[in-house]
């Protein structure tokens, strides 16, 4: 999800652009070598990943999916909610088989869920009211946002005999206000769920699998955040940082086809082996086609609401194939693949971690932040920024357990840590990275709530140093969360986020003169879902 001070966002590095040369069979063959391989033995294809992918991803960790702390998808962690046959179980539904209608569905494969979440934030400290607040009078308080998004998946082997076919189509009915934008000033949103209000149709696509499954095609209306540069242990932390990270968010026209926005993309999944995955997806760069990033935002665009989301495709379906093309692909290697159920397992297949090593290439237009259009630094002498061709970034993100008492244990403990760079001329972000933690399973009598600590920090400078601004340094955030799985389809997580240095010390309106940067700001919030 993509910040909601954008209007505030001007700035860069000194590297100019340089396209990234890779010597990728090398490459590939090397870190092949020096990894392990994995010693499990199981079927060649393994489609979990697949089968279980939901249509919202880690920007929008909805807990049927991360109700543990951790995309089990991935990392197949011990879970006690689906059962192992084929019938149909609802125990993690609050209206169960609704009077046995999601039974007689699900005989022709048809799976109807929907998810509701509900949050409460409130700044303690710190954080400066946005211009819209100002002129209103309004100053910091409790901000309530919440969303409910229901999603129908049809398995058409079920239905039609078309084996490995699945279709799925899904909505978002969002609301409330952004604390982020209303009340403080950060490159990351606190919240995922932050969104404009709206109801809109969220992803639609059509998935076929082939040669046993080994390959996976999906094409229509997707969100790329779902799968791509995704961090299981993440998926447990609400600032939207940990989601689609905060470089892509801010570069990006619209934040590129992330939550809560899709594109129409074609998106391939391959196992090279067992241990090997590859993944990759062509995508329009600009959901909603507004030409609008952070500098053509703060030089114009919406002015009642600059940062909406919605503004140019209120309803989602606008489908927009006209503006550039984002290529983006993923290396994943999966160490100690764990199997589907643990209880099943006659040793220990050792403590899991994934590694992904990825990039992405937009072929838009970008405006430059160093120089106009008479190739003069903007900072010194202002104008209208030149516009370049296309624009780049590579990222790495590890996950891996690192401890659990018995690998038929509940409890557990994971690290994760991720990193994105890319050229400075384009951008205001250049370098961004995120790592924390996750104990799983803190308290015996509760296996299933997590205890996570997270850390994220992002930097930006150039233009702020040639207009003789205040030179902005980096954002840094912490994020203490605790997330409680009250019933199978009810959970509560109450969080506590410390940013310092908000937008990387940048000047509070409130203060122009004396200068005064934005105070260090405390964030509480309250964040429920229920699974109906």
């Amino acid at each position: 999800m993509r910040p909601a001070f954008l209007t505030s966002l001007l700035g860069h590095t000194e590297q100019r652009f340089r396209r990234p040369r890779l010597a990728s069979g090398t490459f590939l063959a090397l870190l092949a070598c020096l990894l392990p391989a994995t010693g499990l033995a199981q079927s060649p294809v393994d489609d979990q990943a697949e089968r279980d992918q939901q249509s919202l991803g880690n920007s929008a960790p909805f807990m049927n999916q991360s109700a543990m702390g951790i995309g089990i998808n991935a990392l197949h962690l011990p879970r006690a909610s689906k059962t192992g046959n084929d019938d149909l179980d609802t125990s993690d539904n609050l209206l169960g088989t609704m009077g046995g209608l999601r039974t007689w569905l699900y005989k022709y494969g048809i799976t109807f869920d929907m998810e509701d979440v509900e949050e409460l934030w409130g700044n303690t400290s710190g954080g400066a009211p946005s211009t819209m607040d100002a002129h209103s009078g309004k100053g910091s308080g409790p901000s309530y946002d919440a969303i409910t998004a229901p999603t129908l998946t049809v398995d058409l082997e079920k239905l039609i005999g078309l084996k490995g076919g699945i279709f799925t189509i899904s909505g978002l009915q969002t609301r409330g206000r952004s604390i982020t934008q209303d009340h403080l000033a950060n490159y990351n949103p606190v919240s995922s769920y932050e969104a404009d209000r709206s109801t809109r149709l969220f992803e639609l696509w059509y998935r076929q699998l082939f040669f046993n499954g080994k390959l996976g095609i999906r094409i229509g209306q997707q969100n790329l955040e779902s799968e791509f540069m995704l961090t299981e242990y993440g998926g447990l932390f609400l600032n939207s940082n940990f989601g689609w990270p905060m470089a892509p968010s801010v570069n990006l026209y619209s934040g590129g086809p992330s939550w809560p926005l899709s594109s129409p993309a074609l998106r391939v999944r391959y196992h090279l082996t067992h241990a090997w995955t590859l993944l990759a997806a062509v995508a329009d760069d600009n959901p909603p086609g507004s030409r609008y990033n952070a500098f053509n935002i703060q030089n114009g665009g919406n002015a009642a609401d600059p940062t909406n989301q919605v503004t140019h495709d209120g309803s989602g379906t606008r489908f927009n194939t006209g503006t550039g093309a984002l290529l983006i692909g993923e290396l994943h290697y999966t160490l100690n693949r764990q199997p589907e159920d643990l209880s099943d397992a006659t040793k220990d297949p050792g403590l899991p971690g994934i590694y992904k090593l990825g990039g992405f290439y937009d072929t838009a237009n970008f405006p430059d932040y160093r120089y106009n259009t008479h190739d003069q630094l903007m900072g010194k002498n202002g104008g209208s920024p030149r516009w370049d061709r296309g624009n780049w970034m590579v990222y790495g993100v590890i996950d891996q357990m690192v401890w659990r008492p018995s690998y038929k244990s509940d409890r557990s403990l994971g690290l994760f840590a991720r990193a994105t760079g890319n050229g400075g001329d384009r951008n205001l972000v250049s370098f961004a990275a995120d790592a924390g933690l996750n104990l799983k399973a803190p308290f015996l009598s509760r296996p299933n709530d997590t205890f996570g600590i997270g850390r994220s920090s992002s930097g930006w400078r150039q233009y702020n140093r040639n207009a003789g601004n205040l030179i902005p340094g980096n954002e840094n955030h912490l994020e203490v969360t605790y997330q409680a799985e009250v019933q199978p389809w009810l959970v509560i997580q109450p969080d506590f986020q410390e940013i310092w240095n908000p937008m990387g010390g940048k000047v509070d309106p409130r203060y122009p003169s004396p200068r005064r940067r934005i105070g260090n700001e405390t964030v509480l919030g309250l964040h429920t879902s229920v699974t109906f």
